[in-house]
């Protein structure tokens, strides 16, 4: 699903963080005065660094196989050779992450280090075709990319990897193949499951991000190369159009955790991993549980950052505090590619904002709390408490049979999947929710911080063979109000794994359990906690066939409690980044987000509509725009009436050349098969160049 956000010192207008299409980045005094000491204060502009640098726009790395990738690099002046670090991308160095590379890029240029942003095979100003996501291809490539940087005269061998999403992403996987010259990574918002902790399927259950992502990637890979940088960019661009897959049905056809999904899932041999490795992520955003996993897991040197942020580099992100992310990378990247004695080895090995406890709010600028350190994960600092479910109750168990029937439009509240845009994507009030739901409540608790990941263990039965729950774990606030702490989804069929789902018995009563996210909280004394469970979580999840109705007739809560933070056990430097990208605006943007009912048919639907505007960008000419909408909608009292209908418009304009592709996507289900319907069309001015259309059903497989 899709959104806008705005706040105070950050404006980005896009839907995924890759996708940095443009934002405004004012460094005067966004911050208030008495947040200075807890945030660091407003992030600053950095001008001043040990080394100038030069930017080369279009520097050519030729592949093995022929391929020319497009490599756009800040290289500093002075005396060599540097390290190297690399970003690798399909997201569009010259229009897509300029933003943000022009706060990041130079700064680790301005101290010593050769930085690359590479636009990956078929994607920007690079040649070649896209397949799909984490490639055995792509991969190989990032591994010659780094070998070709290793051998040149600037460097000095040694290689960093660095990356938010799909670049935290693939800085994993390439780590793991073990590419002699890549020596460290830093791993932003990424996940080591690809199939329980992506966009694709969450518990065994279909997210509706499935379809909306593969929309945007539908869209995004559409547009041509830079005009100004290649003379064969229409030739180039309709080969691309011809040849892009539409990915939803991609993803589709594999429903259960298979070798599609096991490819490229670094929890599959943690021990590949040589590469030092620092993971940051954020409470706000749908890629937490990595960090802790990886901290865990991973024998090669590794540290963890979790913070309040939603899907964005923390030296920018919101919800604030921000933190001096790039002082915190420039250390990773001195210990492990210059030999210098940064101290990192010292550090705690997992970092985490414990944020106070709340009023519910679909967004927040700030989130109150403090940092607190641990020495490993799991901590010795954190243990399980045990809560008995009983008859309405959390904490005092006693035998009950609690009957579960939620309609389907259940979970509307729950906001985005993944909140990147700077708009209402957080959970607002879970009341409504609630309301749907089987709630379990705690009687007034002591101060109570919660650090880790809560585990549900459930008895229940279905009336139906395919059936989902949605847990939430939730702060009761004394007039009622409920803030969501974390959350998890399971689909029944897949109680037993993710890899040979099997359908229920009905009527036969089943225990299955399920880790709720990974989260830092703390509960305020008096305050009470509740365990909200519904039968469907729309539109997060793809319901199931039928409407199923739950008996739920036991179980138990285990919640990680730490001992309580006295105040703040680590402190970050400000905020600092290099100067914004400068561009003009040509059309400012604006962004719908409303709920809709058909009071003659019932129907409710969430209607969404994002203009990102558009923008010339001042380095070099380039304007682009887009604009992106989705519809969901569904009948509380029907499953197999959930429709989600998706269409993106991108425009490209230099030069008297206007580029415009219009991206269209539509799923539907019935009790047996998904149905997939995918228009694509070109336009060169006024002229119609492509038009393709795509037209899939897939089977159901427990889902």
């Amino acid at each position: 699903m899709v959104r806008g956000i705005l706040c105070d010192c950050v404006r980005v207008y896009r839907r995924n963080d890759a996708l940095s299409l443009r934002f405004r980045v004012d460094t005067g005094p966004a911050s208030l005065p008495d947040r200075q000491a807890e945030t660091g204060g407003a992030m600053q502009t950095v001008t001043d660094f040990p080394h100038k640098v030069n930017v080369t726009e279009d520097m050519a790395i030729v592949l093995s196989d022929g391929c020319r990738l497009s490599a756009r690099v800040w290289m500093p002046e002075g005396a060599g050779p540097f390290p190297a670090i690399l970003e690798f991308l399909p997201y569009r160095k010259r229009d897509g992450t300029t933003a943000r590379d022009a706060l990041t890029h130079p700064y680790f240029a301005g101290h010593g280090f050769a930085c690359l942003r590479v636009d990956m095979r078929g994607n920007g100003d690079s040649d070649g075709l896209m397949e799909d996501e984490y490639t055995a291809q792509e991969l190989a490539d990032a591994c010659e990319v780094i070998g070709w940087i290793a051998a040149q005269d600037w460097s000095n061998g040694r290689v960093g990897m660095m990356g938010i999403s799909w670049g935290g992403f693939n800085a994993l996987q390439v780590a793991a193949l073990q590419p002699p010259a890549l020596k460290a990574i830093v791993t932003l918002c990424s996940t080591v499951d690809r199939y329980a902790d992506d966009i694709h399927y969450k518990g065994g259950c279909l997210l509706n991000e499935n379809l909306g992502w593969g929309a945007t990637m539908w869209s995004y890979s559409s547009r041509a190369p830079d005009p100004a940088l290649r003379g064969d960019w229409r030739e180039a661009w309709l080969k691309r159009l011809e040849a892009e897959p539409f990915l939803p049905a991609v993803w589709l056809r594999h429903q259960r955790r298979d070798d599609y999904w096991r490819h490229g899932s670094v929890c599959e041999d943690y021990g590949a991993i040589k590469a030092a490795v620092l993971a940051v992520g954020g409470w706000g955003d749908s890629y937490k549980n990595a960090v802790p996993q990886l901290v865990e897991n991973i024998s090669a040197p590794v540290k963890g950052i979790v913070g309040p942020w939603v899907h964005k580099y923390p030296h920018f992100a919101v919800p604030e505090p921000r933190i001096g992310f790039l002082q915190e990378a420039l250390r990773w990247w001195g210990r492990w590619l210059r030999d210098e004695a940064t101290g990192v080895e010292d550090d705690p090995a997992y970092r985490t904002y414990l944020m106070d406890g709340v009023r519910p709010a679909s967004w927040y600028d700030h989130r109150p709390g403090r940092w607190i350190a641990d020495p490993a994960w799991p901590s010795p600092n954190v243990g399980m408490q045990t809560l008995p479910l009983g008859p309405g109750t959390l904490g005092m168990g006693a035998s009950f049979a609690t009957t579960l029937a939620s309609p389907q439009h259940c979970g509307a509240a729950g906001g985005e999947f993944c909140a990147i845009w700077l708009g209402p994507e957080m959970p607002g009030d879970q009341r409504a929710d609630d309301a749907y739901s089987a709630c379990f409540d705690s009687a007034p608790m002591a101060q109570t911080d919660i650090v880790g990941a809560p585990v549900l263990r459930l008895r229940l039965r279905s009336d139906r063979p395919q059936a989902q729950i949605a847990v939430r774990l939730n702060h009761i606030h004394p007039d009622g109000a409920a803030t969501r702490i974390t959350w998890g989804v399971l689909n029944l069929s897949h109680r037993g794994g993710h890899a040979s789902p099997e359908p229920l018995v009905p009527g036969t009563e089943v225990e299955v359990t399920l880790a709720l996210d990974h989260i830092a909280y703390r509960l305020p004394e008096g305050h009470r906690l509740r365990v909200a469970v519904s039968s469907s979580y729309w539109p997060m999840i793809w319901p199931a066939p039928e409407a199923a109705t739950l008996t739920l007739t036991g179980g138990n809560l285990d919640l990680p409690v730490r001992r309580a933070a006295q105040g703040a056990e680590w402190t970050f430097p400000q905020a600092e980044a290099a100067p914004a990208l400068r561009e003009r605006a040509i059309r400012p943007p604006a962004h719908v987000r409303r709920t809709e009912v058909d009071q003659r048919t019932g129907i409710v639907s969430l209607v969404i509509e994002d203009d990102f505007g558009m923008a010339e960008n001042l380095d070099h000419g380039l304007i682009t725009g887009s604009v992106a909408r989705e519809v969901w909608t569904i009948h509380p009292d029907d499953p197999l009436s959930a429709r989600g209908v998706c269409h993106w418009t991108q425009e490209m304009i230099r030069d008297g050349v206007h580029l415009r592709t219009e991206a269209r996507c539509e799923m539907w289900s019935d009790r047996n098969s998904f149905y997939l319907n995918a228009e694509m069309e070109a336009f060169d001015g006024a002229q119609r160049v492509l038009h393709r259309h795509v037209q899939d059903g897939i089977a159901r497989d427990h889902v």
